[in-house]
């Protein structure tokens, strides 16, 4: 805007130097005259070598206003306008590298506690609370790096997949501890009588296949 003042005001200064009779002594010669940045165009009066605009016109393109005192004449321009931010790319289709490797860890940490919850039912070996609580903790940081991770509208809409799944597995925990209180043998049809275990599996095959084909589908059994 400071390159665009001075030449602004060269072309004033000039046009209002020029002497009164300078019409007279040359041919005028007729050109375009146009400001960058601004929108339309005024005629420029060539004469003895050099170019003059009036200063309305050039007060009407540059959107600038002119004010008269005695002798003087000001052209003032409107400030610039600020710079716009710059538009967010868009985001990229399909899940990023960085969400599919921390969703793939949480879906593994999951199968294997829900592994070793349904060995235990079947071949009535107790899991203990402190090893459940261990994979629920390793879990959760799992889910934590996933939730960080996500940087695509895929991987945001693929999040709250497989946190459904973590609480999924949360309850299947909750449920098998609470029943090994009761008794210490499990049966295996009570305990798959419920549909949580299904649910589970069935969630984390879907998202796995989900991920695979770099396109988010809704799995209905993480809900």
């Amino acid at each position: 805007m400071n390159r665009i003042t001075a030449s602004l005001a060269a072309i004033v200064a000039a046009f209002l130097l020029s002497p009164a009779g300078a019409a007279a002594q040359a041919p005028v010669k007729a050109a375009v005259f146009t400001v960058a940045g601004h929108s339309g165009e005024a005629q420029l009066l060539q004469l003895n070598g050099k170019s003059y605009i009036e200063v309305e016109t050039l007060a009407r393109l540059t959107k600038g206003a002119l004010s008269f005192k005695a002798n003087r004449t000001t052209l003032t321009l409107p400030p610039p306008e600020p710079a716009g931010q710059a538009a967010a790319p868009p985001a990229k289709p399909g899940f990023s590298t960085a969400f599919v490797q921390a969703g793939i860890e949480e879906i593994a940490v999951i199968r294997e506690w829900r592994i070793a919850i349904v060995n235990a039912v079947l071949n009535n070996t107790p899991v203990s609370e402190d090893w459940v609580a261990a994979q629920h903790r390793l879990a959760d940081k799992n889910l934590a790096l996933a939730s960080a991770a996500g940087s695509t509208a895929d991987d945001r809409s693929a999040f709250p997949l497989l946190s459904a799944e973590f609480n999924n597995m949360q309850k299947l925990s909750e449920l098998y501890l609470a029943m090994r209180k009761q008794s210490e043998f499990i049966s295996p049809d009570t305990f798959h009588s419920t549909p949580l275990e299904e649910q589970v599996l069935t969630c984390a095959r879907g998202f796995v296949a989900m991920t695979e084909n770099q396109i988010f589908q809704d799995q209905p059994a993480c809900h």
